[in-house]
């Protein structure tokens, strides 16, 4: 059993990976900005207030943990890109204070991903601009993290397309680019995009490094 505290629980990655991770029957801690929000009760759990940005909360509220997992800016709509790129050197820093630091794993996006022409999936012409710029912050967000060497990281990037769907268990991993099906499709549900992740939290294979999922 891991100690996780889960930054962003209640959006529509974060609460998927609670649920998955209180099924695997790991102690979570989530930090949410209103705990009145996390409407479920479960001894395995405890909602704690915070704010991933309020960085002299941070140390107190990650301490004590084996893993920190942020699911910020995971998608949920416009206005979420000014937290993505600030969360994960706020989570840096705050990590960098505590000795052991707990591992960081973060809820990357795909558009840096790099597609069978070799351009990238933002590149894709008619992308509303709210999502271009979602997608541009979680590649600053990787981007600020392959600087990092002194904090155990990884980041996980869903496929194109991510939605509440099933639970299978099954999913195909690559690295930077975009893993489709033999139509090229690009696909995960937010069930199976959360057991991938909890794998990498019990079986460490991609540390240091950006690893992508689909079906």
């Amino acid at each position: 059993m891991a100690k996780i505290a889960l930054i962003g629980a209640t959006g529509t990655i974060g609460s998927r990976i609670l649920d998955e991770a209180l099924r695997r029957d790991h102690a979570v801690t989530a930090v949410v900005r209103d705990t009145a929000k996390l409407d479920r009760t479960d001894p395995r759990l405890t909602a704690t207030a915070g704010d991933v940005l309020a960085a002299g909360q941070l140390p107190g509220l990650l301490a004590g943990h084996d893993v920190v997992i942020s699911a910020v800016g995971g998608g949920d709509g416009p206005g979420h890109q000014a937290t993505i790129a600030p969360a994960a050197k706020a989570l840096v820093e705050a990590l960098r204070t505590l000795t052991p630091a707990p591992r960081l794993l973060f809820v990357g996006g795909a558009g840096s991903l790099r597609t069978a022409d070799g351009s990238r999936v933002w590149d894709a012409p008619g992308l509303p601009e709210w999502v271009l710029q979602i997608m541009h912050a979680h590649g600053d967000a990787l981007d600020y993290l392959r600087g990092v060497t002194d904090v155990d990281w990884t980041v996980l990037s869903p496929a194109a397309t991510i939605e509440p769907g099933e639970r299978t268990g099954h999913y195909r991993t690559g690295v930077d680019d975009l893993v489709v099906d033999a139509d090229g499709k690009s696909w995960i549900s937010a069930e199976d995009y959360a057991v991938a992740l909890l794998d990498e939290v019990e079986r460490p294979a991609n540390q240091g490094r950006r690893f992508t999922v689909a079906r």
